[in-house]
């Protein structure tokens, strides 16, 4: 239930300390790159708690924006003057002008100024029930900044110029209780001078031996190692383990991947076991769960793939970054595992252009955990992180967990997502996955920019639809994944018949005249899309059959089979089919999708 404060009256803090109100904040993060100001924040009963420690002894401004720009901005600005805090609650409208907040929802805790820094902390419920306040939600959170030299005077405060930007954070996940002693031993999973080409996006890989352990080690951290000047720069990496059948030549030389000449031997590595994207920090594993190493089940190979985004082309660019792995042999009690659900990521994932609000759905479906569960552990999983990953299209991904045709909470989410912006998501509790659940990864997308299709694939122009859950104990299931039917979306503009048998890729479209030798991704792109076409092809799309990849860790597939009913409320059927390159057509609808797939998969590695 909301309450209606009043108005803060700032006067002197009586019995605050020196150098603060000495109550703990978890979080602590950087917000400039100079080193000027820092922000602190933690839950405080019901509200939640800030600290700013600035360089100035004038105002400091602090706030959230839905684009982390000054417009329909929530924002507290305070400060000392002759020995006196202040704070005061502001808003901005669309067009950014600055207006003092009736209702005052911002309580000042602590405020002192010395002859450098101004710090104050502050408190502020979730949700104020305000209008011009924004609700604070485990969904990314873009804050603003800025500064100022002189103090706020009675025309308010002075225009920061350039002491100011954003940065999103997400203000709710939980606390990492788990602090480790600096003398836990490491090592390092580190790219060694890698050239970055002049384009928009580039994949590097990288193979790697893990050390030699004589024992059974755990993982119990990881952490990003970006080269200073980088952090925009190195967008993801995902650690995948490789097939143990080779001799240490591999080791010698990266190579861009998915490239026609990469090694063989990375065509082997696709169990992902960690993953980290930009924005995020470390990783730090419960105290009851590691990351196995060093028992022959363990990889003795693995891929570090980095994802290079170089939006502007930039020439000379050589990156040394990768992780960096924290071990014991103080074995805790689960071995972690990780499990990719979502879309496949594919061409026939399929966003048109010009749309404000496009949904994608990937299905892990019951019958791939029901008979994965069933023989690896009855009793079921527990996760207890998340990873939500979508590209520069992704609005929202929200990772929907159902049983028996009832929908539970949510088991993540993030309701305004920022592609500069991911991390893992710490659940508040771990929550249980049974056999015959089933989870759905919707995403949500804005194509109002673009012209052309957006297609799914690598580059940070195309787009994914993925959740990574991090659980124990570790089973023998990596990916559980799905795409929909590629012909169906193709009779949708009017395709009729493609040549067969397929030798191309993309294949070729047979009739009708309009689009006749066209590949299918031509004839999307033909098609004149308007936002009624956009939205009832997006009608369409989720309830199409779909193709399943259930996967285990050596590239095997689970022998799932036959149609399943989702929840009463989703009511979209899915097929899942067995994944074998040259099957023949799965005549569902006309639906020949799960062989032009295979191959393309197949086409794509070689």
């Amino acid at each position: 239930m909301c309450r209606w404060p009043l108005l803060l009256l700032c006067g002197l803090l009586p019995g605050a300390a020196a150098g603060g109100s000495g109550r703990p904040f978890p979080h602590r993060t950087l917000l400039d790159s100079e080193g000027k100001y820092w922000l602190s924040w933690g839950p405080r009963g019901g509200r939640l708690a800030f600290r700013l420690e600035v360089r100035t002894a004038g105002y400091v401004g602090f706030g959230f924006s839905p684009t982390g720009t000054m417009a329909a901005a929530d924002i507290v600005v305070g400060g000392v003057v002759r020995g006196r805090p202040y704070l005061q609650d502001y808003f901005t409208n669309a067009n950014r002008e600055l207006k003092k907040d009736v209702q005052q929802d911002y309580h000042l805790e602590y405020a002192m100024e010395n002859s450098t820094h101004t710090i104050i902390e502050f408190t502020r419920e979730l949700h104020t029930c305000d209008i011009n306040d924004k609700s604070i939600t485990e969904s990314t959170v873009r804050v603003i900044w800025a500064y100022h030299h002189e103090d706020v005077g009675e025309a308010g405060p002075k225009y920061h110029e350039s002491s100011r930007g954003t940065k999103s954070l997400r203000l709710l996940n939980p606390e990492k209780t788990n602090v480790l002693s600096t003398a836990v031993p490491y090592f390092d999973l580190v790219n060694q001078n890698v050239p970055i080409p002049n384009k928009g996006t580039t994949y590097w890989c990288q193979m790697f031996k893990i050390p030699m352990l004589q024992e059974k080690h755990h993982v119990v951290k990881v952490k990003p190692v970006i080269q200073r000047g980088h952090e925009s720069l190195v967008h993801h990496i995902l650690l995948y383990q490789c097939s143990s059948n080779f001799s240490d030549s591999v080791l010698d030389h990266g190579h861009e991947c998915y490239h026609p000449n990469m090694p063989d031997a990375f065509l082997t590595c696709e169990t992902v076991i960690f993953a980290w994207a930009i924005g995020g920090e470390g990783f730090s594993y419960p105290p009851h769960v590691g990351l196995s190493l060093g028992t022959p089940l363990d990889p003795h190979y693995v891929l570090l793939e980095v994802h290079y985004d170089n939006p502007t082309y930039k020439e000379g660019l050589i990156d040394n970054s990768g992780l960096r792995l924290f071990h014991t042999t103080d074995i805790r009690k689960y071995d972690a595992g990780v499990i990719e659900a979502g879309l496949w990521v594919s061409l026939f994932h399929t966003i048109p252009p010009g749309l404000p609000d496009f949904r994608s759905e990937g299905h892990c479906t019951l019958e791939c955990l029901e008979e994965a569960l069933e023989v690896e552990k009855p009793s079921g999983i527990h996760v207890f992180a998340v990873l939500l990953h979508a590209h520069l299209a992704g609005r929202g991904i929200r990772l929907r967990h159902f049983r028996k045709g009832e929908e539970m909470g949510l088991l993540a989410y993030d309701d305004d997502f920022d592609f500069n912006f991911q991390e893992f998501q710490y659940l508040k509790e771990e929550r249980t996955i049974l056999p015959g659940d089933n989870l759905i990864t919707e995403c949500r997308y804005n194509t109002k920019d673009r012209s052309w299709m957006t297609w799914g694939g690598l580059s940070t122009r195309n787009e994914m639809c993925l959740s990574y859950l991090l659980y124990y104990p570790r089973i023998n299931l990596t990916r559980c994944a799905s795409i929909p039917d590629i012909m169906e979306q193709l009779q949708f503009i009017g395709v009729k018949e493609i040549y067969r048998p397929v030798t191309t890729w993309p294949f070729i479209i047979k009739s009708p005249k309009q689009y006749k030798n066209l590949s299918f991704m031509d004839a999307m792109n033909k098609f004149k899309w308007t936002k009624k076409e956009g939205l009832a092809f997006n009608k369409l799309v989720l309830s199409l059959p779909v193709n399943v990849r259930c996967s285990k860790t050596d590239n095997a597939e689970w022998s799932i089979q036959g149609m399943t009913a989702l929840p009463p409320d989703i009511e979209r059927p899915y097929k899942a089919e067995p994944l074998v390159c040259g099957a023949s057509s799965t005549s569902v609808r006309g639906n020949v999708s799960l062989e032009l797939l295979l191959c393309f998969v197949v086409w794509a590695a070689h």
